[in-house]
């Protein structure tokens, strides 16, 4: 029998390069990552990601050596522009534009850099077959378009995120959005197009104009709209209804594949370094007795709400991990802790500057989770039982947070003003209630159905058949 030459898939046929493309930010760069890592572990698939010059991955580095899996940074001689258009967190930021003019900065070196990888197909082994291109890099997508690569668009937050921004334009031509005042009576109005949402959860941000709002989203549709399929990080149990009017909306196939962070096995995609030492203080605590405090990568307070929830975290006598991310407090570059803190906790908190989130969620010690409610901490904390305080600062982050009280109702929102009693009630809601013991009991039961999805069989693992199947057609 003739010998397979390694520039084959194992029945002859030459292997396909998948090219990828995140925007530089935490919450997108790890599940495109994750993904990356679920799709060259199939045969006959090689994964190469462009990046932007700014938040290079840690795995750039370390699979320098690989040729199944690649790096290319694009616009290297603009990584001070870039640098300067990166939002600097919480929801004071324009998160929007800096989006589209990051997008717009990427466009010319990533035309380039395709180029020369398009050039380079006949001397690979593995030859360029698509773009799985972030849906926020609409311009990125069109450079592939006018080079005859064809797309796929990753979708980094959930269903009904997305299926809150195809109903944007309608709530715009309605007269809903933008909202004639900021009254608290017309915020809580109801969207009967979109339940539960109510019009404050489709307020993605204080800063941002309606006009770069309504421009940004349009340029994420026309994103998936203009591609050979939409990739979500979710799975069929959690948001059945709202993939199906996405697939049903858009007129594109749906690839419905999370939880990522369960498949991966694939290298550590943290921008920020992780003190591992808090795993090893879980495990001297009690079982589901620890409540675990973080605000993702951008989400920020100020000085006031840092105080107020140190001592609420007091008050609550629940023990407590507590991330305080670098710069993560407004105004200013170190986080004081106010005095008496760090001896009325002593035994019983801990607090870090990054914590391994994951590790964290699926520890035995923890029985909740104070969250900003991005996509991938919601996500990461449905797939491990742990029920959630919500917090919500920006962009999908209402939409989440929504969803987890009163569609899975699996947790509740901390509205209002932070103070160190409303802190205290809630806390202890959560970890000591009957409530609370219900909304963990729904929890288990979701995390049960995630872990069903991924086995052989299962819904997302049936979805990544699929997708791999379209991508080695193309």
């Amino acid at each position: 029998m003739a010998a397979i030459s390694p520039a084959s898939d194992g029945v002859g046929r030459r292997r396909r390069r998948v090219l990828m493309f995140p925007i530089p930010f935490q919450g997108h760069v790890t599940p495109m990552l994750q993904l990356a890592d679920v799709l060259r572990s199939r045969p006959g698939l090689a994964v190469t990601v462009f990046h932007a010059p700014v938040n290079a991955p840690a795995a750039a580095e370390q699979s320098a050596a690989e040729e199944d899996y690649r790096f290319v940074t694009v616009g290297a001689g603009v990584a001070g522009e870039a640098a300067a258009l990166m939002p600097t967190g919480g929801s004071g930021s324009d998160f929007a534009g800096a989006l589209m003019r990051l997008d717009a900065l990427l466009r010319a070196p990533f035309d380039d850099a395709l180029r020369q990888a398009l050039l380079a197909d006949d001397e690979e082994e593995a030859a360029a077959t698509c773009l799985v291109v972030d849906s926020n890099l609409r311009g990125v997508q069109e450079v592939a378009e006018r080079r005859g690569v064809r797309t796929l668009a990753l979708r980094t937050g959930g269903a009904c995120c997305l299926v809150a921004y195809m109903a944007f334009p309608e709530l715009c031509g309605k007269g809903v959005l933008p909202p004639l005042s900021r009254d608290q009576l017309q915020l809580d109005m109801p969207l009967d197009e979109l339940p539960p949402l109510r019009l404050r959860d489709m307020m993605f941000s204080a800063t941002t104009t309606h006009g770069t709002m309504a421009t940004c989203l349009e340029r994420l549709l026309d994103s998936a709209r203009c591609s050979s399929g939409v990739i979500l990080n979710t799975f069929d149990d959690l948001e059945n209804s709202d993939l199906r009017k996405i697939a049903n909306g858009l007129s594109v196939p749906v690839y419905a594949i999370g939880p990522l962070h369960k498949i991966s096995i694939g290298q550590e995609s943290s921008l920020l370094t992780q003190d591992q030492s808090c795993l090893e203080w879980l495990d001297k605590q009690e079982a589901e007795s620890v409540l675990y405090v973080s605000f993702g990568s951008l989400a920020s307070m100020d000085s006031q709400e840092l105080l107020e929830t140190a001592w609420g975290l007091v008050d609550s006598e629940i023990p407590f991990l507590w991330v305080i991310r670098p710069n993560s407090v407004q105004g200013s570059e170190q986080t004081c802790l106010p005095d008496g803190f760090e001896e009325a906790t002593r035994g019983r908190g801990m607090v870090v500057s990054w914590a391994p989130q994951q590790d964290v969620l699926k520890h035995r010690a923890v029985g909740g989770f104070w969250t900003h409610n991005g996509w991938n901490s919601t996500l990461e904390s449905i797939c491990d039982g742990v029920p959630m305080i919500c917090r919500p600062q920006f962009a999908d982050q209402m939409i989440n947070a929504r969803y987890v009280q009163e569609v899975w109702k699996i947790g509740f929102e901390l509205e209002g003003k932070l103070e160190r009693r409303m802190i205290e009630r809630a806390v202890r809601r959560l970890l000591c209630s009957e409530e609370g013991k219900e909304m963990r009991h729904r929890a288990k039961d979701l995390k049960n159905k995630a872990t069903t999805c991924i086995e052989k069989g299962g819904s997302s693992n049936t979805a990544i058949d699929m997708l791999v199947n379209l991508i080695m057609s193309f």
